[in-house]
């Protein structure tokens, strides 16, 4: 069953989502809203998916990167970006850190702003701390690709959307965005939660 992705405009998405706890996030009806979020992340698809995209306002995001998704890609362009597969994994509660400026731009796209795209310039190092989908605590540092997400997917839990951090002149929509843009960037368009 594939869950109602909410666009911009919802004030879920604008919102700070709320902290779980332990109970809540071991919860019969919180493990099922994982599975159908793995389901609606997959089926979009998208490399991440945060609660409130969904229209719930807590502290949970799924992320996964397939090498499927990756193989539209150059290997030039997957070490530009230091992209590899990410398996799919849950982040509850997460606190980051960024471990750098954020001083790399690449396109980002967002599954709540279905048909666009933008540069967005973020962090290559964070490290994450948080609960799995266990409830256990887990560290989880990251870079390129991989950091990337995990700062798309945190911004939403904190009422961040990429359009607050993108190089506004940049923002287009993915089909004018592949007809002008794509071969005179460093970036490549990658729809994530």
């Amino acid at each position: 069953m594939r869950l109602k992705i909410v666009n911009v405009g919802d004030p879920v998405l604008r919102a700070l989502a709320e902290p779980l706890t332990r109970d809540q996030l071991l919860s019969s009806s919180v493990q099922t809203m994982i599975d159908l979020m793995r389901e609606t992340m997959r089926d979009a698809p998208g490399v991440g998916l945060a609660a409130p995209q969904i229209g719930e306002p807590m502290q949970l995001a799924v992320i996964e990167d397939k090498a499927e998704y990756q193989q539209s890609l150059s290997k030039s362009d997957l070490k530009e970006r230091d992209r590899k597969e990410i398996p799919f994994h849950v982040i509850v509660n997460p606190m980051l850190e960024l471990l750098g400026d954020p001083t790399e731009v690449f396109t980002e796209g967002c599954l709540s702003l279905p048909g666009f795209s933008a540069l967005v310039p973020r962090s290559k190092q964070v490290r994450v701390l948080c609960l799995d989908h266990r409830g256990e605590s887990r560290v989880i540092e990251a870079s390129g690709w991989y950091a990337r997400i995990l700062q798309h997917e945190i911004d939403h839990l904190q009422g961040t959307l990429y359009i607050d951090r993108m190089q506004s002149r940049s923002f287009s929509s993915i089909e004018n965005y592949n007809r002008y843009a794509k071969s005179s960037t460093a970036a490549g368009e990658d729809r994530r939660g």
